[in-house]
């Protein structure tokens, strides 16, 4: 590896955060780069992916290989776009400075650690919510619905134990990953063997999964009657014996029941039925109201491919931001082996793992629950699964395990990349453990508490949008250099990579407006959504081929 020369170290550029990682100090091996994609990867949001798509019309089969695929998809990427960070030991912003120019690569860099700030926060917000459930599971009290004080007390808790970790730097990260990932993997496999034993085998469990992707009220294109599809126990005998009809999903209206002989009933619509809520209900229980809906399902073929392209595209969505930035990890391993086995055993595999363990358990729980009585009562989170038991011992176990997976998340994907990219704002005065700490300021500020839906819409929007930002890394980095770069010059402020002393290079930044202007107007004009919503291949397509035209005749001096 290149020497650094001793004139860098006085550069407003260096840090020692943000230098090159000798090989001799790389202490990440094979099984802590494979551990740390099972601590990322299990998650409430990879338990829930499969839901979604299984509600759009397909079955669990077609959600688990376009997971499966979309997650191998991203992996190329991911290890293309790790190689520099083995072979040089630099990390994210720091190799941007070739493409970027020194300056310009804030802008990509300063994004990416905003997205993962705003993780941050939700995350922090969700742990902290499971030691407020432990806290009223060993009271034996219920916990509220609405913001109390206890959930903030929850969400401090939860915020200082991920600063413990911040504070203690990248080795307290890989010992919790390491610590982590067999736990999980644990739990996993339980809850599978949990959902077989009480149904009585895994076959009977995934036959359950045809009720999920049904919708509890269907209303015909005439809108003159309605068939409803409460959910059916392992005798395949009805759940609910009774429906009513409201015109309020609040239910304020008195409803008529009337009884459920067969499942699919059709029933004639009149007057004030005509746009109704259904709620059904039996002996025992009662179901959450459902709004009966004309539900058109993917039949032709073309429907079909489109719906496995925009499912598709949703998963190798999910971890574009890690893509760009993951040269931050495997800076820490001293081979490429290392790297491309660790991300390809622990991303595809865990992702595909936990939407199963998602999918099979919600498919058991259909059964097992007595008050399940339509596919929208469900428990897809794990949260609402955890809250229909009501041992306190299963409960605080089962928060425990979610602090452990959630933790595990927040400090991999949401601590490292924005505590580079702030450090690398300002070198010499904000180090990894001031980054940090910026990150976990700024999940404070955003208040999670109070805009979680709508913060988790913006940071998915965004992130959609930095497919480029990998396109030209990746092409900078193999095609116009061939994978060699001067580390010196990175780290000179009139150096090559400050392109005539600006700062930035216009290429890179032309490439990156195209692309996100492509996918913007895809999201401004309704006719060409599809621009959108392909849009992190498109954008990363565009940045990739145009960041080349601009580049191929430029004269790079290494």
């Amino acid at each position: 590896m290149q020497p650094i020369s001793s004139d860098i170290k006085s550069s407003p550029l260096y840090s020692k955060d943000l230098a090159p990682i000798p090989k001799s100090e790389r202490t990440w091996g094979l099984w802590d780069m494979t551990a740390i994609w099972i601590g990322m990867a299990v998650c409430i949001p990879t338990y829930l992916l499969a839901s979604y798509m299984i509600k759009s019309g397909l079955n669990w089969i077609e959600a688990l290989v376009i997971i499966a695929l979309g997650n191998l998809i991203i992996t190329i990427p991911m290890v293309l776009n790790g190689h520099a960070g083995v072979k040089y030991g630099i990390p994210f912003p720091v190799i941007g400075r070739a493409s970027f120019g020194t300056k310009g690569i804030h802008i990509a860099a300063v994004v990416r650690g905003i997205v993962a700030c705003g993780w941050f926060g939700i995350q922090t917000w969700i742990g902290g919510l499971a030691f407020y459930a432990i806290w009223h599971a060993l009271m034996g009290s219920s916990p509220e619905i609405g913001l109390d004080f206890g959930k903030f007390v929850g969400f401090a808790l939860f915020w200082l134990l991920n600063v413990y970790f911040i504070w203690k730097g990248t080795e307290s990260i890989k010992w919790l990953e390491k610590f982590a990932a067999p736990i999980l993997i644990g739990i996993g496999i339980g809850l599978i063997i949990w959902g077989a034993s009480e149904v009585g085998s895994m076959s009977k469990v995934l036959a359950q999964s045809q009720q999920l992707g049904q919708s509890s009220a269907v209303i015909d294109e005439t809108g003159q009657t309605i068939k409803l599809f409460p959910v059916k126990d392992i005798t395949g005998n009805i759940k609910a014996t009774e429906y009513a009809l409201s015109k309020h999903a609040e239910g304020s209206d008195t409803p008529t029941w009337i009884p459920i002989n067969e499942y699919g009933q059709t029933f004639q619509l009149s007057g004030s039925e005509q746009a109704p809520t259904a709620v059904f209900r039996n002996d025992s229980f009662i179901s959450s109201p459902v709004m009966a809906s004309t539900i058109a399902t993917p039949t032709g073929f073309w429907d079909k491919i489109w719906l496995y392209l925009l499912s598709l595209t949703a998963m190798v969505g999910f971890w574009a931001t890690m893509a760009i930035s993951i040269a931050d990890i495997t800076r820490f391993t001293a081979t490429q082996r290392n790297q491309v086995l660790g991300q390809f055993i622990g991303l595809p595999g865990t992702m595909a793992l936990f939407s199963f363990v998602g999918i099979f358990v919600t498919c058991a729980a259909v059964v097992i629950f007595p008050d399940v009585l339509i596919a929208n009562d469900a428990p897809w989170d794990p949260v609402s699964l955890v809250g229909k038991f009501e041992s306190p011992a299963v409960v605080i176990i089962a928060q425990i395990f979610m602090i452990i997976a959630t933790l595990s998340t927040n400090i991999a994907a949401n601590v490292i990349a924005p505590a580079n990219a702030f450090s690398n704002v300002s070198p010499t005065r904000i180090s990894f453990r001031s980054g940090g700490m910026i990150t976990a300021i700024i999940g404070i500020i955003i208040c999670p508490w109070w805009i979680l839906n709508e913060i988790s819409g913006l940071l998915v929007f965004v992130s959609g949008l930095l497919g480029p930002v990998l396109g030209i890394l990746i092409c900078d980095y193999f095609i116009i250099r061939k994978k060699i770069l001067d580390v010196n010059e990175l780290f000179r402020v009139d150096g090559i990579y400050s392109y005539n002393k600006t700062g930035y290079n216009h290429a890179a930044l032309i490439a990156l407006a195209a692309g996100v202007l492509v996918a913007l107007i895809g999201y401004w004009v309704p006719a060409l959504s599809f621009l959108y919503t392909l849009s992190w291949f498109i954008g990363f397509l565009i940045a990739f081929v145009l960041y080349y035209l601009l580049m191929k005749k430029a004269i790079i001096s290494e």
